[in-house]
């Protein structure tokens, strides 16, 4: 290991004993119910987009009026746009999750319900980015 290696490992350490295990796993806690919550979004922005393209179809198909085809139209269009950037977001947290639970791991942490958890949700959220990208 390189001195600048063990400087930042023995850092770390001072940290999580000053801040403390339970500071951590509140930390952790918080970011794994974060990339939760922005799954559910995400699947609610989903199934909104299906609800209103079948919607806007349902017009289309029964000749409505031209005004409310294009508010139907632009409704859609702002429903769309939402899940990219709630894709973002969950990317970001993700990410958050990710680098507290490494810095967990590197103060051999590596048991726990909280830990358990924070890489189940890991592990999904990678899932659901590989089967929206095939």
């Amino acid at each position: 290991m390189h001195r600048f290696d063990l400087e930042m490992f023995l850092i770390k350490r001072e940290v999580f004993v000053l801040i403390g295990y339970r500071g951590y796993i509140r930390n952790l806690k918080i970011k794994t119910a974060t990339c939760k919550r922005i799954v559910k979004e995400l699947h609610s922005y989903e199934k909104e987009v299906e609800r209103e393209a079948v919607k806007t179809a349902d017009m289309k198909e029964k000749g409505a009026d031209p005004y409310d085809l294009k508010q139907q139209e632009n409704v859609l269009a702002e429903s769309r746009m939402m899940i990219p950037d709630c894709r973002k977001h969950l990317e970001a947290s993700l990410a958050g999750l990710k680098g507290t639970l490494a810095e967990l791991e590197e103060a051999s942490e590596k048991e726990g319900p909280e830990l358990k958890d924070a890489g189940a949700t890991i592990s999904g959220v990678e899932k659901l980015f590989q089967t929206t990208e095939a």
